[in-house]
Protein backbone atom coordinates (compact mmCIF):
# COMPACT_ATOMS: atom_id res chain seq x y z
CA UNK A 1 0.00 0.00 0.00
CA UNK A 2 1.22 3.57 -0.89
CA UNK A 3 -0.41 5.70 1.94
CA UNK A 4 -0.60 9.62 1.37
CA UNK A 5 -1.73 12.21 4.12
CA UNK A 6 -3.21 15.73 2.84
CA UNK A 7 -4.28 18.09 5.54
CA UNK A 8 -4.96 21.77 5.91
CA UNK A 9 -3.97 22.67 8.86
CA UNK A 10 -3.41 25.13 11.25
CA UNK A 11 -0.02 26.35 12.35
CA UNK A 12 -0.14 25.84 16.42
CA UNK A 13 -1.79 22.37 16.70
CA UNK A 14 -2.49 20.31 13.38
CA UNK A 15 1.09 20.69 12.23
CA UNK A 16 3.27 20.35 14.86
CA UNK A 17 1.27 16.62 15.39
CA UNK A 18 1.86 15.75 12.05
CA UNK A 19 5.55 16.47 12.62
CA UNK A 20 5.92 15.26 15.46
CA UNK A 21 4.02 11.17 14.38
CA UNK A 22 5.23 11.37 11.27
CA UNK A 23 7.75 8.89 11.90
CA UNK A 24 5.10 6.67 13.51
CA UNK A 25 2.91 7.71 9.85
CA UNK A 26 6.20 6.54 8.31
CA UNK A 27 6.15 3.34 10.09
CA UNK A 28 2.39 2.26 9.47
CA UNK A 29 3.33 2.54 5.56
CA UNK A 30 2.59 6.32 4.72
CA UNK A 31 5.16 7.54 2.25
CA UNK A 32 4.01 11.39 1.94
CA UNK A 33 2.75 13.77 4.02
CA UNK A 34 1.45 16.89 2.26
CA UNK A 35 0.41 20.64 3.95
CA UNK A 36 -2.30 21.93 1.55
CA UNK A 37 -3.11 25.69 2.05
CA UNK A 38 -4.48 28.64 0.11
CA UNK A 39 -1.65 30.90 0.12
CA UNK A 40 1.22 31.42 -2.57
CA UNK A 41 3.85 29.38 -2.96
CA UNK A 42 6.20 32.05 -1.35
CA UNK A 43 4.04 31.79 2.14
CA UNK A 44 4.36 27.94 1.87
CA UNK A 45 7.76 28.59 1.85
CA UNK A 46 8.20 30.49 4.81
CA UNK A 47 5.54 28.83 6.97
CA UNK A 48 7.74 25.35 6.34
CA UNK A 49 11.29 27.25 7.68
CA UNK A 50 9.22 28.25 10.39
CA UNK A 51 9.43 24.16 11.59
CA UNK A 52 13.46 23.27 11.51
CA UNK A 53 13.03 20.40 12.86
CA UNK A 54 10.02 19.03 9.97
CA UNK A 55 11.87 15.92 7.70
CA UNK A 56 8.71 15.03 6.37
CA UNK A 57 5.41 17.31 5.70
CA UNK A 58 5.92 18.96 2.41
CA UNK A 59 4.41 22.15 2.33
CA UNK A 60 2.10 23.07 -1.09
CA UNK A 61 0.49 25.98 -2.12
CA UNK A 62 -3.13 25.83 -3.49
CA UNK A 63 -2.80 29.36 -4.93
CA UNK A 64 -6.13 29.65 -6.61
CA UNK A 65 -7.78 27.09 -4.03
CA UNK A 66 -8.15 24.91 -7.23
CA UNK A 67 -7.59 21.92 -5.67
CA UNK A 68 -9.56 23.02 -2.60
CA UNK A 69 -12.78 23.64 -4.95
CA UNK A 70 -12.00 20.32 -6.64
CA UNK A 71 -12.49 18.79 -3.47
CA UNK A 72 -15.51 20.62 -2.42
CA UNK A 73 -13.98 22.01 1.13
CA UNK A 74 -13.58 25.69 0.23
CA UNK A 75 -14.28 28.23 3.00
CA UNK A 76 -15.55 32.20 1.93
CA UNK A 77 -14.25 34.11 4.58
CA UNK A 78 -14.32 37.25 2.91
CA UNK A 79 -16.35 38.97 5.14
CA UNK A 80 -13.78 38.49 8.23
CA UNK A 81 -11.31 39.82 5.38
CA UNK A 82 -9.71 36.63 4.60
CA UNK A 83 -10.87 35.86 1.59
CA UNK A 84 -11.22 32.01 0.32
CA UNK A 85 -9.63 29.38 2.61
CA UNK A 86 -10.14 25.93 3.07
CA UNK A 87 -12.00 23.65 5.90
CA UNK A 88 -9.85 22.03 8.23
CA UNK A 89 -9.24 18.55 7.58
CA UNK A 90 -7.27 15.25 7.13
CA UNK A 91 -7.24 13.24 4.03
CA UNK A 92 -5.80 9.65 4.19
CA UNK A 93 -5.32 8.19 0.06
CA UNK A 94 -4.11 4.83 -0.81
CA UNK A 95 -2.49 4.78 -4.17
CA UNK A 96 -4.49 8.12 -4.92
CA UNK A 97 -7.69 6.62 -3.80
CA UNK A 98 -9.27 8.59 -0.30
CA UNK A 99 -9.71 5.80 2.36
CA UNK A 100 -10.30 8.34 5.20
CA UNK A 101 -11.65 12.41 5.09
CA UNK A 102 -11.52 13.81 8.14
CA UNK A 103 -13.08 16.77 7.64
CA UNK A 104 -13.76 19.50 10.23
CA UNK A 105 -17.22 21.46 11.09
CA UNK A 106 -16.63 25.10 11.96
CA UNK A 107 -13.26 26.07 13.46
CA UNK A 108 -12.85 22.77 15.48
CA UNK A 109 -10.04 20.80 16.27
CA UNK A 110 -11.30 17.36 17.02
CA UNK A 111 -10.56 14.30 14.00
CA UNK A 112 -8.12 15.99 11.72
CA UNK A 113 -5.38 15.37 13.55
CA UNK A 114 -2.07 12.79 13.27
CA UNK A 115 -3.56 10.94 16.46
CA UNK A 116 -6.86 10.11 14.02
CA UNK A 117 -4.92 8.94 11.07
CA UNK A 118 -2.66 7.03 13.12
CA UNK A 119 -5.84 5.09 14.58
CA UNK A 120 -6.94 4.69 11.11
CA UNK A 121 -3.97 2.80 9.68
Amino acid sequence: MCYSVCLYACSMQHVPGFITQAEQLKAKGVNEILLISVNDPFVMKAWAKSYPENKHVKFLADGSAAYTKALGLELDLTEKGLGLRSRRFALLADNLKVTVANIEEGGQFTISGAEEILKAL
